[in-house]
């Protein structure tokens, strides 16, 4: 049997250069930007060997840059010091490890061991000595969708409920025109407190309202706090929070009896929908009842948000929700103030430790562009469907709540901390966090994403999420290639703290290093150092960032001239001779990733909504190398009677009449039939018992479909489609356009053509070459 090999490495640790250039003058030519994408609490593959250690104490730091003790630190075993590889310094070793010798060493100095976890105890009695807070989930639930969308949303629910933990505390908010906070702490009579929907509310506003100014409520009670104030604070939030096994009655009675908004709607009018003032209760609740602890606000979205703050378009139907075409001609008059509503939700839900999760199924836009900033800081999940009976959104959302092999592991409260050698420092990182404006000699004096600080927070955080972590190499006189004694080696520790899905608090550390590189030595050895799919991935990230918040920002272009300097820099050839080119096979494969990536949807936006636009974004910032790489360059596998299933070129000649195509598109999988299959298909064939071999031939791609969705989340939709079906357009949207409409070459029998004016793959390559040879 073939052995597994991960991709992401132990460390779960991936970097665009292996090999760091020594200079800023040397990074600038080397074109990528330096950076990693880093899996924080990854669980290695069970089938590989990566697993690490839990060690049940508290690691052991360096007296001057807080490095904890890793593989890498020198160890001087008879006067028992380690000296610090980050900042040199000597430590000694504390009492307890004492007997420690050559052949008795702590786990965190086995040298396979560069990532450990450790069980931080919340108390001087240990972990066990104070139980876990209990995870909460608050449901913000849109009431203003029609009688249908409402049952699928229920039942929904209803499912939830039954796959939560007993002990988990639920609370529910419904809104439409109004808002309607449930009280849940007693079942034989239903209240319910009801807020406008037209006007911004404070916190303490919401607090005073429901009742929870009162002593006791200042948050879920700590570790060492004591009976009375214990039972207070339990009392006060169990209006409104109670744990899963006490309110399933009441709530599946409450889901029985709710009703759409009532309101009354004008023909020529969009629903009242107040989905900003609903959030900032919801945000309000939770802040009263259970600061600091592990909360999810779960905002389940049927519609754009049309009146008080957080609008992103007039009820009147007559005005259009925003496109980008509007935004980048700033004619979009809510989008801002949208945004800063949002931004300032976003800074209070990060102040609280809670998670903003969005569910938006509509087919119309309900303002994903304007809550990114929410989600994203927070570290929350999205889901974006066409309804709420949509198996994308069915699926994905029990996905949450299961407790399987397919679990997202979902934590809380995680914060991201940095160390590095001296001559590196950090830009910034993209991806779900915020910044908490730790700042300190690591930071960079350039920003990109959520920068000016070496410490980063995530409210929410699962086994997926990754960031992207950008550095600037800023050596000083005395450390330069010339110094006497420079060190060839560089180090970086993350130090990940969070709160498991068990409510425990662990902190995960992982030292990893890598090889200076000096001015003088040839380009080969830092092309050895490459990583193609990074370097795509982390590229595709910028462009997005860039494309976000730079004005009259040209992503084709930039992504162009980016690659030609690369090419220059690191192809071989002859001045001004096209046909003597040829690229060092460590970037042989970048090319084509970016020519996949520029007709994407993160570059090419025209025919996406900025709502869609910002969801393939969030996903693209948040998965792994290998999941972000099939976003951009989508993967095909063809499905044939005279071969096992093979890999096929992403061009539409690997379109033929007698072979089903199975594409990954990450977002969507189509199951592309030949016209010859369709039509055997058609005629009942596979039912005849002397066709099994065709019946399995069917039934081969539908099975690997469903692995692939079995295994990702949010779950992708599921295509199947016909070769000249109208829905083989998600299949030829992807392709590469070697055969078009005015090709001069004949087309083969049972294939297809492309409808389009791109180039093709052949032409950019040729364009490319051509550029990069220029004198």
């Amino acid at each position: 049997m073939a052995e597994i090999v991960d991709p992401d490495g132990p460390d779960g640790v991936r970097m665009t250069w292996n090999s760091w250039p020594r200079t800023k003058v040397e990074a600038s030519k080397s074109v990528i930007p330096i950076a990693c994408v880093y899996s924080l609490i990854r669980a290695p593959p069970a089938a590989t060997d990566a697993a690490f250690p839990l060690l049940p104490y508290r690691p052991l730091r360096c007296r001057n840059c807080s490095c904890a003790l890793n593989p890498y630190a020198l160890v001087d075993f008879s006067a028992k010091f380690w000296a610090c590889p980050f900042c040199l310094q000597r430590n000694p070793f504390p009492q307890h490890y004492s007997a420690i010798n050559p052949s008795n060493l702590p786990a965190e100095l086995f040298p396979q061991y560069t990532t450990v976890e450790y069980a931080l105890s919340a108390g001087p009695g240990g972990p066990a000595a104070v139980p876990a807070p209990p995870p909460v989930f608050l449901f913000v639930l849109d009431i203003c969708v029609i009688e249908e969308e409402l049952e699928f949303v229920k039942s929904a629910l209803r499912q939830a409920l039954g796959l939560l933990p007993e002990h988990a505390l639920v609370g529910l908010i419904t809104f439409g025109t109004q808002v309607h906070v449930h009280e849940l702490g007693f079942p034989d009579l239903f209240k319910t407190y009801v807020f406008r929907g037209t006007k911004e509310i404070s916190k303490e506003r919401v607090l005073e309202q429901l009742g929870l100014t009162g002593r006791g409520a200042t948050g879920f009670p700590r570790a060492g706090a004591g009976a009375n104030q214990a039972t207070a604070s339990a009392g006060i939030a169990g209006r409104f929070l109670l744990s899963a096994a006490d309110c399933e009655y009441t709530l599946n009675s409450l889901l029985d009896d709710l009703q759409r908004d009532q309101w009354p709607v004008p023909p020529s009018n969009r629903a009242a929908r107040c989905t900003g003032v609903a959030l900032s209760v919801a945000a309000g609740l939770l802040g009263g009842c259970v600061q600091g602890t592990g909360a999810r606000i779960i905002a389940m979205v049927g519609g754009p948000c049309t009146e008080g703050p957080g609008t992103i378009v007039s009820q009147d139907l007559s005005e259009p929700a925003r496109s980008h075409k509007d935004l980048d001609k700033d004619a979009a008059p809510h989008f801002h103030k949208a945004v800063k509503f949002y931004d300032n939700l976003a800074k209070q839900l990060v102040d609280q430790g809670h998670v903003l999760d969005l569910f938006a199924c509509a087919l119309d836009q309900v303002g994903v562009a304007e809550m990114k900033v929410a989600v994203e800081r927070t570290g929350g999940l999205v889901v974006l469907a066409e309804s709420f009976g949509h198996p994308v959104f069915k699926d994905s959302f029990k996905r949450i709540f299961e407790d399987s092999d397919q679990s997202l592991g979902l934590s809380f409260n995680g914060t991201l901390d940095i160390h590095c050698s001296k001559d590196i420092k950090v830009q910034g990182i993209i991806g779900p966090c915020t910044s908490l404006e730790k700042k300190g000699p690591l930071c960079a004096d350039v920003v990109i994403g959520q920068g000016n600080t070496t410490s980063w927070k995530m409210c929410g955080l699962d086994k997926r999420t990754c960031l992207t972590v950008f550095f600037d190499v800023s050596p000083s006189e005395r450390s330069g290639p010339a110094a006497a004694g420079a060190s060839q080696q560089l180090y970086i520790q993350f130090q990940t703290t969070y709160q498991n899905p068990e409510g425990q608090m662990r902190l995960r550390v992982t030292t990893i290093t890598r090889k200076w590189v000096d001015d003088s030595a040839s380009t080969a050895e830092l092309a050895e150092g490459f990583d193609q799919e990074t370097a795509a991935v982390v590229l595709a990230r910028l462009v997005s960032l860039k494309m976000e918040i730079e004005e009259e920002f040209d992503a084709t272009r930039w992504l162009d001239r980016s690659l030609i300097r690369l090419c220059s820099r690191f192809g071989d050839y002859r001045k001004d001779d096209p046909a003597s080119f040829n690229l060092n096979p460590s970037f042989s494969i970048l090319p084509q990733f970016m020519f996949n990536l520029r007709r994407s949807q993160f570059v090419q936006v025209f025919n996406n909504s900025p709502d869609e636009t910002a969801y393939f974004r969030m996903l693209l910032n948040r998965e792994n190398v290998t999941n972000s790489v099939v976003m951009i360059q989508p993967s095909l596998i063809a499905y044939s009677f005279n071969s096992p299933p093979v890999p096929a070129l992403l061009d539409v000649a690997s379109i033929a009449a007698d072979h089903i195509l199975l594409l990954d598109a990450y977002f969507s999988i189509v199951v592309f039939h030949g016209m010859t299959i369709a039509q055997w298909r058609n005629m009942g064939y596979h039912n005849q018992p002397e066709h099994q071999a065709f019946a399995q031939l069917l039934q081969a791609p539908q099975d690997d479909a469903h692995l692939i969705i079995s295994d990702r989340f949010p779950v992708p939709r599921l295509v199947v489609c016909d070769q000249h079906g109208s829905q083989a357009r998600f299949l030829l949207a992807k392709l590469n356009p070697s055969a078009t409409y005015n090709s001069p070459q004949e087309v083969a029998a049972g294939s297809d053509v492309i409808f389009t004016d791109d180039v093709s793959l052949q032409v950019f390559f040729e364009h490319l070459q051509r550029l990069a040879v220029q004198s």
